[in-house]
């Protein structure tokens, strides 16, 4: 059924076209030309965010705050292995996909560690991402509230997929 879904969603829009006499083809072209709008606006922003992150890991400064860290967290519940998992993934979702598969490579899927780090990683949002890509879609330049509550919202993911996790495996 999963595999049917696209081919209906395609034909699906193609009826609509037909249905309401518009060009389909001049529509397209429109959203084509309105996605690369889009992406000219955020562009800069997605460059300056994984520029960032690339300057962060390099320099050492993500393994300083792991190891400044990781007493803190380990008082929360939290495996301080995780700790990189924790400060990469709000920044980048292929960073933290790698430190993830690195963990549970490192320590194996069945270990607290590795099931605590996939499960962070379905619980929690590349935070950073997120808000440069729809409120640079925008155009929106002050995010007020929305980088605090967004953080917190990954602090809380963070926390109940660990504690979920230990909770299960006892």
């Amino acid at each position: 059924m999963f595999d049917a879904i696209l081919p209906l969603l395609l034909a699906g829009c193609a009826l609509a076209v037909l249905h309401k006499r518009e060009n389909g083809y001049d529509l397209l072209l429109e959203g084509a030309a309105e996605g690369f709008e889009v992406m000219k606006r955020i562009l800069p922003s997605l460059i300056v965010l994984l520029s960032s992150i690339s300057m962060l890991r390099a320099s050492g400064f993500l393994d300083a705050m792991a190891a400044l860290l990781g007493p803190i967290v380990k008082l929360a519940g939290i495996p301080p292995e995780t700790l990189l998992l924790l400060l990469i993934r709000p920044l980048s979702g292929s960073g933290a996909l790698a430190v993830g598969a690195e963990l549970i490579q490192t320590h194996g899927p069945d270990s607290l560690v590795g099931r605590t780090a996939a499960v962070m990683l379905g619980s929690t949002e590349t935070t950073f991402y997120t808000i440069s890509v729809y409120f640079g879609s925008c155009g929106i330049q002050k995010t007020r509230y929305a980088v605090p509550a967004a953080l917190t919202a990954d602090l809380v993911g963070f926390l109940a997929a660990s504690w979920t996790v230990r909770w299960m495996m006892q």
